[in-house]
């Protein structure tokens, strides 16, 4: 076996029924819907500008959905690798709620998105501690992906650099094209 699947191996090897059911809620996405709530809140406060704020939601919205796509939309179906929990060599994975996912993970749509979100607010907010509880945030979606069987390792890292890619092509759109910078934050116009 290679590495990949044994890192793999050892996070899924190591459950407890009640971590099955916490990595069950982390790993869903309305679970987090109030954070989201709470991101479009701090970004609404930060700019207090109606124009910069809207373009700011659009920005997130093809961030993400820029991410998801290049993952499930073009890798999962050209790379055509199989899940943890469909490869027959890897028996037995351990299952919580019998989950086994699509048929292809390469590469993670959670790690993607979730980056995607964190990375493009951590650039826009601009403040050490957001940064810091996001990626958290971040982090733990990634590892109940892998507890749950879902991803190997080099799935999860391949939506993070997706993820991150995608936020940083936005902010730099943003900053550029559409001047939502920190001068917008400040004057309040444009």
């Amino acid at each position: 076996m290679n590495i990949d699947a044994d890192i793999l191996l050892w996070i899924n090897g190591h459950y407890a029924d009640w971590l099955d059911a916490v990595m069950w809620i982390i790993s869903r996405a309305n679970t987090w819907i109030p954070l989201y709530v709470l991101l479009v809140g701090l970004i609404a406060w930060k700019y207090r500008n109606g124009r910069a704020v809207l373009l700011i939601l659009i920005g997130f919205g093809i961030a993400v959905g820029l991410s998801d796509y290049l993952c499930s939309g073009i890798l999962k179906p050209i790379v055509c690798r199989l899940r943890p929990t469909h490869e027959p060599a890897l028996d037995p994975v351990h299952l919580v709620n019998d989950y086994v996912g699509g048929l292809y993970g390469f590469c993670s749509s959670h790690a993607a998105n979730s980056m995607a979100i964190a990375l493009l607010f951590s650039l826009l907010y601009k403040n050490k501690t957001a940064t810091a509880l996001l990626m958290l945030w971040v982090a733990v979606v990634c590892y109940s992906r892998m507890y749950l069987g879902a991803h190997y390792p080099t799935d999860i890292i391949c939506g993070l650099v997706v993820g991150s890619l995608w936020a940083v092509l936005t902010w730099l759109a943003l900053c550029r094209w559409l001047h939502v910078d920190d001068a917008v934050a400040r004057r309040g116009d444009s």
